[in-house]
């Protein structure tokens, strides 16, 4: 038993340890988030975090956010978005803002335009960094 929870923690260790690349419409680079939560620009230079707990921070690791079981809060903990099991995202009022391919890694708009791929991240990291941008890693 302790040989077989040994394998998985050492799996689960090797798994977060490599970050995921964030890509745009084109497939370029735009950023890489680790599997501890560190997310860092196309130079490597860290944007923000999220926490263990769920807090969601930025480069100078003020609160901005939380994820509490894939719903999105913002600073004041207004609940701004949530996600679906279907990988769909939807704001605070359920207006539709895109959706977050499970199998394929594309990550679209509302009217299907792609904005980019992410593949082997949390969703609710996903969302966060496309849709919420707490990050401000992505033009406006």
């Amino acid at each position: 038993m302790i040989r077989i929870f040994s394998v998985l923690l050492l799996l689960t260790c090797c798994m977060s340890a490599g970050a995921q690349v964030l890509r745009d419409a084109d497939y370029n680079s735009i950023g890489r988030i680790a599997g501890n939560g560190l997310v860092r620009d196309l130079s490597q230079r860290s944007v923000g975090s999220f926490e263990p707990d769920g807090t969601i921070r930025d480069k100078a690791g003020v609160a901005v956010g939380r994820i509490s079981r894939l719903e999105i809060f913002d600073a004041s903990g207004a609940r701004v978005g949530y996600i679906n099991n279907d990988g769909s995202v939807r704001d605070g009022e359920s207006r539709p803002l895109g959706k977050i391919g499970l199998s394929d890694g594309k990550v679209v708009d509302a009217s299907g335009k792609l904005l980019g791929y992410a593949r082997g991240i949390r969703v609710d990291w996903i969302a966060c960094y496309y849709f919420f941008n707490f990050f401000g890693a992505l033009p406006k």
